[in-house]
């Protein structure tokens, strides 16, 4: 029989051992954060370009004090002050449930504003546009000139390329030997492997940027002769960018790395684990599961939990990885008809639409590690106006049910018979022994 010990002092000598474990010291007060930064007396817009598909977040740097709400405004590029969208309904909880977010959907439906930030669900092309940071009195703080553009190159390589590939169109003055603009695809590093322990991907993804002297005054980047080439910053007459002739690119590489070794827990832990009974081998690293019901031939998409813009993301269903390279959106440009099961830029698993076939289990990675496990579940669903026989899978159905009905019938009549038959035999013997 194990010995008991008195509550009162374990608990106590448990306390002075690790109150080190349990301890923590309180921050010094710092200063608002708002106050080290003055917003800008003349309003110019910060350039800042995304690719499709990703969730874009904008912060308001800079406030009054006295302001404890803020308004978004958005207009597009080429729109007037007249067409300024207000995008707040002065709660700041427009959306928040991001697996309600429609794949294509209205700007008003797929923004959230969490404290003062701005957060996009999915943009696409269309967000492009003037975002800025005010106040319901139409006072204006900071602004942004957000620029979002779409794959139009997409290649695989199976071993690392130069991180200095980059292409220049130059438009020359008539004269002049110097050119009007430069355009050139700048590179951002290659992601981490998005999985270890098995064969992986790695992204790296260029966005279209130009060069010039003659841009917009109101418009700046880290340099202020460069904008991203949908910015409103560019000259009309530069008419090659305002076509959309020049847009993003994406490369997609092969990848393995090992998995590290999880940290050994320190003494005191295990020395705690110990004492109650637990060993270290019962730790283990749980990873969040999750549960989703959908209805079929109704588009999905799925997204990793945590995922920012510039991590690395992979899907596996159930023990089968899902590679980019197989089911990016736009991966084969030339086919007309795209895969119904593809990978969006914004690393969202997508099913155009979703079947019954499609339910079972879905593993996300995030940075080479996995990160969420989704149980899927596509039920049959019959909108308004249709009806049973008018489903897909109803044929199939009725052969099922009438094989079932069959095979019962035959149990049924061959188990009558049967009784039958015994019943005579046995009324026979007993006339015979009579």
């Amino acid at each position: 029989m194990p010995p008991t010990y008195p509550l009162l002092p374990v608990l106590l000598l448990l306390f002075l051992l690790y109150a080190d474990v349990w301890s923590y010291e309180a921050p010094e007060d710092k200063q608002d954060v708002f106050a080290k930064r003055d917003c800008p007396a003349f309003l110019t817009f910060t350039n800042a370009a995304y690719l499709a598909g990703v969730t874009v977040e904008l912060s308001c740097p800079c406030k009054p004090q006295q302001v404890h709400s803020v308004v978004w405004f958005f207009r597009k590029h080429l729109g007037s002050s007249r067409e300024t969208r207000v995008l707040t309904d002065h709660l700041g909880n427009k959306l928040l449930d991001t697996s309600h977010v429609p794949h294509s959907g209205d700007l008003l439906s797929r923004f959230s504003i969490r404290l003062f930030s701005l957060l996009i669900f999915r943009v696409g092309p269309n967000d492009s546009g003037i975002y800025i940071c005010g106040s319901a009195n139409k006072d204006f703080f900071y602004g942004y000139d957000l620029d979002i553009q779409e794959v139009g190159t997409l290649s695989f390589i199976p071993r690392p390329a130069p991180d200095t590939l980059s292409k220049t169109w130059e438009r020359r003055r008539h004269g002049s030997a110097q050119p009007l603009f430069q355009v050139f695809t700048s590179f951002q590093p290659w992601s981490a492997c998005d999985r270890c322990g098995v064969s992986g991907e790695q992204v790296r993804v260029g966005l279209c940027y130009i060069s010039s002297r003659f841009l917009h005054v109101r418009y700046s980047g880290t340099n202020h002769t460069v904008v991203s080439c949908g910015s409103g910053g560019v000259p009309r007459a530069f008419g090659l960018l305002k076509q959309g002739r020049v847009r993003a690119k994406l490369e997609v590489k092969s990848c393995y790395v090992t998995c590290p070794t999880q940290p050994r827990p320190s003494s005191k832990l295990l020395a705690m684990m110990e004492f109650f009974g637990y060993s270290s081998a019962s730790q283990r690293v749980k990873v969040p599961v999750f549960y989703l019901n959908h209805p079929a031939y109704s588009v999905l998409v799925l997204g990793c939990p945590g995922a920012q813009p510039n991590m690395a993301v992979a899907w596996d269903h159930g023990s089968q990885p899902i590679y980019q390279s197989e089911h990016l959106a736009g991966g084969n440009l030339s086919t007309t008809t795209p895969p119904r099961v593809l990978i969006d830029t914004g690393h969202h698993l997508l099913f155009k639409p979703a079947t019954i076939q499609d339910s079972g289990v879905y593993y996300c990675w995030l940075q080479g590690h996995k990160a969420a496990e989704i149980h899927l579940l596509v039920y049959a669903h019959l909108g308004w106006g249709q009806s049973v026989m008018s489903h897909p899978d109803f044929p199939e159905a009725l052969k099922t049910v009438l094989k079932t009905y069959t095979a019962m019938m035959a149990v049924f009549c061959l188990l009558i018979f049967g009784r039958a038959g015994f019943r005579h035999f046995t009324d026979s013997a007993e006339a015979h022994v009579e």
